[in-house]
C-alpha cells in the first residue's frame, strides 16, 4: 500500500544520500517548511517530491524522483496529483517545474496537463523547458 506523507527530520539520512542537488542545511530547511514529501510502499521509502516558490509566490518542484524499483506503478503521478491538491488547498492557483528537453519526463509533465512556457539554455546542457499547470483554485482565487 502506497502512503504520501511529509518529509520529517530522521528522513534526511535516505534524503542525502539520494538528493545530491541541494545542501545538507537547505535540504534541513526544506523539512522544516513542510516542502518534501515522501512516497512510500508498505513503509519503505520508494521516492520523494521536493519544491520551493518561484519568484517567492508560486509552487516550483524542483525535483521528483522515484527508486527505479518502484517506477512505471503510479507513484510520480499519485505524487504529483498530492502535491498539486496541496498546494490548491493553500491557496495557489498555479505550479511549476522544469525538465531539460532531453529527458522523458517532459512527456509526463504533458499527460498531467502541464504546458510548456518558455526555457533556456545553460553553458553546455540541454535546453531547459519551464512547465506550469493553472489549478483549479486559480478560478476561484479574486486579485489581490
Amino acid at each position: 500500500m502506497m502512503n504520501i506523507r511529509f518529509a520529517v527530520s530522521k528522513d534526511i539520512i535516505v534524503l542525502s544520500r539520494y538528493d545530491k542537488h541541494i545542501s545538507k542545511s537547505e535540504m534541513e530547511n526544506a523539512v522544516r517548511l513542510n516542502r518534501i514529501y515522501i512516497v512510500e510502499e508498505e513503509g519503505h521509502f520508494a521516492g520523494w517530491l521536493r519544491y520551493n516558490l518561484f519568484w517567492d509566490n508560486t509552487p516550483f518542484m524542483n525535483l521528483l524522483y522515484i527508486l527505479e524499483e518502484y517506477q512505471g506503478r503510479g507513484f510520480g503521478r499519485q505524487l504529483t496529483a498530492f502535491w498539486e491538491k496541496e498546494m490548491e488547498s493553500q491557496g495557489f492557483g498555479m505550479v511549476m517545474t522544469s525538465t531539460q528537453s532531453d529527458e522523458y519526463a517532459q512527456h509526463f509533465y504533458f499527460r498531467l496537463g502541464y504546458t510548456a512556457i518558455g526555457g533556456f539554455l545553460w553553458e553546455n546542457d540541454p535546453y531547459e523547458v519551464i512547465f506550469a499547470k493553472k489549478l483549479p483554485a486559480a478560478d476561484k482565487v479574486g486579485p489581490d
